[in-house]
C-alpha cells in the first residue's frame, strides 16, 4: 500500500507549480487587460446580498452599514 501512496503523490503537482507557457498566456492576458483597481465593498450592498429581501427594514440597513463602516 505504501507503494500506491507515493506513486500518487509524485504524479500530483504542487499547486504552485506552473507551466512556462500558463505564465506566458497570463502575462498576455494580463498585459491586454490591464489591472482593475480594487474598490470598497459597500456594506449595505453586502448586507442586501447576504440576507433574504425583507429580514431587515431600511432603518436597520442603514443602522447595520453605519456599524460596518465603523
Amino acid at each position: 500500500m505504501n507503494a500506491e501512496v507515493n506513486v500518487v503523490s509524485e504524479r500530483t503537482l504542487h499547486p504552485l507549480a506552473v507551466k512556462g507557457e500558463s505564465l506566458q498566456i497570463l502575462a498576455h492576458w494580463l498585459k491586454s487587460n490591464g489591472t482593475r483597481p480594487i474598490s470598497e465593498p459597500d456594506p449595505r450592498r453586502t448586507i442586501i446580498e447576504r440576507y433574504p429581501a425583507g429580514l431587515f427594514s431600511e432603518a436597520e440597513l442603514d443602522a447595520l452599514r453605519d456599524v460596518m463602516e465603523g
